[in-house]
């Protein structure tokens, strides 16, 4: 067939590989998938159409996951690049989870804008993204660089750090220490037992011997200022198995 009626059937969306077309079903399927979150950052388990489609693009991330054709990958990489340009977030030392929670972020900007304050309790399909940006302002240091690229073109900054203590100055106790923290310890400790978990609602209270205690509270306000705890109360939360401690 001269090579001119072969590009016009191709334009015509003619696949000749039985392989590319399977291939080309599925990047509909991701398509679709943007459409409805805006990221092709799906868990593993999404799927839509009646297609795979986390476990497919979990697979294109991997390497050689294109192909090993070099031009193919080149070529199906692309395709996926015009879909959403984050859709391989490695490539900017980011997760896939990362990406999931910044693209629902992105959410709540206006084309061109910031994204400004964040509702507490804000809810996009099911992440909560007051408390996830409050979680990246607080560790900002331990993002990558595009991470916080990112979030910076949002308008979202790293939290306010307290001045430097001056020399002489006696050292504050941390706060939420002594026996307020040993009595959150305590309810967390006979929680976890319990419950098989440290994931406690907030309105959560646990009876103690030692009567109420706003266990989920507690918890909350603990995660929120977790960089005032000492070493060895980071250390009683991650021995229950808290994952943030």
């Amino acid at each position: 067939m001269p090579s001119e009626r072969a590009a016009d059937l191709e334009a015509l969306g003619i696949v000749w590989d039985p392989a590319d077309a399977a291939w080309e079903e599925n990047l509909g399927a991701a398509r679709a998938y943007f459409q409805t979150y805006a990221t092709l950052a799906a868990p593993v388990s999404a799927a839509i159409l009646g297609k795979p489609v986390g476990q497919w693009l979990a697979n294109a991330r991997k390497q050689g996951g294109l192909g090993k054709d070099p031009e193919r990958a080149r070529r199906r990489a692309a395709l996926l690049t015009e879909i959403d340009p984050d859709w391989n977030p490695r490539e900017y030392g980011g997760t896939v989870d990362w990406q999931r929670h910044y693209a629902a972020l992105k959410t709540l900007a206006a084309p061109g804008s910031v994204v400004g304050y964040v509702e507490p309790g804000a809810m996009v399909h099911g992440i909560d993204l007051s408390r996830w940006v409050a979680t990246q302002q607080q560790d900002w240091e331990r993002l990558s660089e595009g991470q916080r690229e990112r979030l910076a073109h949002l308008g979202i900054t790293p939290a306010k750090q307290r001045p430097a203590t001056e020399p002489g100055t006696p050292a504050r106790k941390p706060r939420g220490g002594g026996k307020a923290f040993e009595r959150g310890i305590a309810a967390l400790t006979q929680y976890t037992a319990r419950e098989g978990t440290t994931a406690v609602p907030r309105a959560w209270v646990e009876q103690t011997p030692d009567g109420p205690h706003k266990l989920g509270v507690w918890v909350s306000n603990t995660r929120t200022r977790r960089t005032s705890l000492s070493d060895a109360q980071r250390e009683q939360l991650a021995t229950l198995g808290v994952d943030w401690a």
